[in-house]
């Protein structure tokens, strides 16, 4: 309970004061930059952060574990203990402060080099103020992007050595220290550096600046791709690429002509140069080891130079042996196999002219039992899935492919796929499926399409695979429409958090497709007289002498009841439940049901067993939990995914079945609270506000 609520605060803050923007960063486990660095100065101490500390657990868990032969000897230490004169910042963020170490985490790395071609970006990811003199107190900050919000991430300065140096990344100048402090608070939000072992450039773009990405692959290159380089560079987009290896034994490997395979570069210019009258495209690749370079065509010493001008040469720098060299376009074609771009406008890369996407993200969970229905070859729980709503309204301007229609460009990203490796947990395999709304439906979001309609057509458009990515992302073409998607794990019954997001060239609405939180609860005007006599009769005899059943004796009448069906399973009826059932029935404050109260509970049991068994499809007795939302609608309640998720954490068993007793223990729980909310909302505003001594009031009823 304690941590829906503190869910439910956190999209509460988003929504009313921009909470996770970029104009509005949260603070990484509640830790103020700003505070903390107050609190040292006046103290005259030096910073220590308690949530990652200078300990075994911040280094990794297996290679980089407390008893790994790669750990042994290493301490912590701050810049001011490493060198005389440390800098934050030397003459402004350079590729080259980026270097290597013993961490696989050259992705990244190739990520953050791709970040100081653009100082607004750096600007923000690294907050300008920062240094070892002014108001130096051991403590830094960085701000990142993690799945649909903006975080503030302080660290300690106390960094990782070995035998003197710097284990992870360092500047190739040694006094500078930004990218290790950077890699340092990636590391700590990642919840290790050894979480950050492997990956692509695009998590790291994506992280910094918060853009969609988009890859492509070299062997099937569009023919425009390197103008979509140059003009993506141009907008200030993040480039990546790599060489794809065949076995794990490849990783790194060097080949004939110095390239590295498996290996993250990035791509920092492309140029076009004019030898003996014919136009060369160029492209400027950076490898962040600071070394090892390209040897063939173009390299640094190689002989195409020659017929370049002076002028030109000088120009592209073509020379300094710093990890970085050109090569022309078309052996970047033959050699690599993969180039990522990252931009916040990746539209730009495709038309003639700058702009800027409409944009939407929406946070969702497939939970076991409820949400995490799997894919379309799963029909007995795919439309559990989480749906969200998209309308497109225009076609695209002017679009470059000749054909007219709404451009949408939709990612599905799990969450936390890096924290969670050091429990064994692997990535989902994830995708997603585009439905046409029914004309039924249009105009409406507040609906949850079922099997009725889903499973009776198909798909208009579908993510290209189901992968074990950390994101999926397509582009798509769809005429004018309001559509739901569908994002879901292949199979069902795989938990995990993620965050959809949807760009469109031309303004859309999108939102999540889910009910209102409703209820039809009709009750019958029962007399005196509308009691069948022999209704009466029994209830005399199991009533006793006070004519009246308490909660003790209304357990043993319907656990004797239930027991006596075969249609129905039930570990019997909860004491709990059958004082909810008084409190909802009891209208005299008896605490007890007299024989009008009690006529009703039994015709309202009656009308739910048979809705029980309607929807128990199988004759098992029990009810899948995925099929509960149907049945609460025909009782008469409308619930959402988020309130589903907490009926089947609740009332469902670990094979995720609800018996009987369940069943009926729901339902009045439902009518219960929906009672006492509209009996406190007089107003019928939807809304109502209660102070601690009613809220605890109610809770404990």
């Amino acid at each position: 309970m304690a941590i829906a609520a503190a869910e439910l605060a956190r999209r509460k803050a988003r929504e009313e004061d921009g909470s996770g923007s970029r104009a509005n960063a949260v603070n990484f486990n509640q830790q103020s930059f700003e505070s903390l660095r107050a609190e040292c100065l006046q103290t005259g101490a030096l910073f220590c952060d308690p949530t990652f500390p200078a300990a075994w657990d911040s280094l990794g868990y297996n290679q980089l574990g407390r008893y790994s032969s790669k750990t042994i000897g290493v301490e912590w230490r701050r810049p001011t203990e490493l060198c005389s004169n440390p800098q934050f910042i030397v003459d402004g963020a350079k590729r080259t402060d980026i270097c290597q170490g013993a961490l696989g985490d050259c992705w990244l790395l190739a990520a953050i080099a791709s970040l100081t071609l653009d100082p607004d970006i750096l600007g923000r990811v690294v907050p300008a103020g920062q240094s070892f003199s002014s108001s130096y107190a051991g403590i830094f900050h960085f701000q990142l992007w993690r799945y649909g919000e903006w975080v503030d991430v302080v660290v300690d300065d106390r960094l990782p050595v070995k035998d003197g140096k710097l284990l992870f990344v360092h500047s190739a100048q040694g006094g500078e220290f930004w990218s290790a402090l950077l890699e340092k608070a990636y590391a700590k939000v990642s919840s290790s550096y050894e979480a950050l072992s492997g990956g692509s450039s695009i998590e790291g773009f994506e992280d910094f600046t918060g853009g969609i990405a988009e890859s492509f692959n070299l062997q099937e290159a569009p023919p425009t791709l390197f103008h979509i380089i140059r003009k993506a560079l141009k907008l200030g987009s993040l480039l990546g690429c790599s060489i794809d290896i065949s076995s794990s034994s490849e990783t790194e490997a060097i080949t004939r002509q110095k390239l590295v395979k498996g290996h993250a570069y990035s791509v920092t210019a492309a140029q076009q140069v004019h030898v003996s009258g014919s136009v060369v495209e160029l492209l400027r690749i950076r490898n962040p080891w600071g070394q090892v370079e390209w040897t063939g065509a173009w390299s640094d010493s190689s002989r195409e130079w020659d017929g370049v001008e002076p002028e030109e040469k000088k120009k592209l720098d073509h020379a300094a042996d710093d990890g970085e060299f050109w090569m022309s376009y078309t052996d970047f074609l033959r050699q690599f196999s993969r180039l990522d771009i990252c931009n916040l406008s990746p539209d730009t890369l495709t038309g003639d002219t700058a702009g800027r996407w409409n944009y939407a993200d929406f946070e969702g969970v497939w939970r076991v039992g409820s949400t995490a229905g799997g894919c379309r070859n799963y029909p007995a729980t795919f439309c559990s899935n989480p749906q969200f709503f998209i309308q497109l309204k225009d076609v695209d301007d002017d679009p470059h492919d000749g054909e007219d229609g709404c451009t949408a460009l939709i990612g599905l990203m799990q969450k936390d796929t890096r924290r969670e490796r050091r429990f064994g947990r692997d990535l989902n395999t994830i995708g997603f499926a585009i439905y046409e709304v029914p004309d039924e439906y249009k105009g409406r979001s507040n609906v949850h399409l079922g099997p009725d309609v889903l499973l009776r057509r198909a798909a208009v458009a579908r993510s290209r695979n189901f992968i074990n990515l950390r994101e999926v992302c397509d582009r798509f073409k769809l005429p004018p429409g309001e559509y739901v998607v569908i994002p879901s794990t292949f199979e069902p019954h795989r938990k995990g958090s993620f965050i959809l997001r949807v760009f469109t060239e031309k303004q859309a609405a999108s939102s999540p497709m889910e009910e209102d939180v409703d209820a039809d609860i009709s009750e019958p005007d029962v007399g005196q007289n509308d009691v069948d006599p022999h209704f009466k009769h029994l209830f005399v005899q199991i009533s006793g002498n006070d004519s009246e059943i308490s909660a003790h004796e209304l357990q043993q009448i319907l656990d004797k009841v239930v027991s006596q069906r075969s249609d129905v399973k039930t570990d019997g009826f909860s004491l709990q439940t059958c004082r909810s059932i008084i409190s909802l029935l009891d209208v005299d404050g008896s605490s007890k049901l007299g024989l009008l109260e009690f006529h009703r509970l039994w015709t309202k049991i009656q009308k739910y067993l048979e809705i029980f068994k309607s929807h128990d499809s199988d004759g098992s007795g029990t009810m899948s939990s995925h099929e509960i939302r149907a049945a609460l609608a025909e009782a008469g309640f409308q619930v959402n995914s988020a309130v589903i998720g907490q009926i089947v954490g609740r009332y469902a068993d670990a094979s995720f079945a609800i018996d009987f007793d369940c069943f009926i223990g729901c339902l009045i729980r439902l009518e219960l609270l929906v009672k006492m909310f509209r009996t406190l909302d007089q107003k019928n505003q939807g809304r109502i506000q209660l102070d601690l001594q009613q809220w605890v009031y109610l809770a404990i009823s």
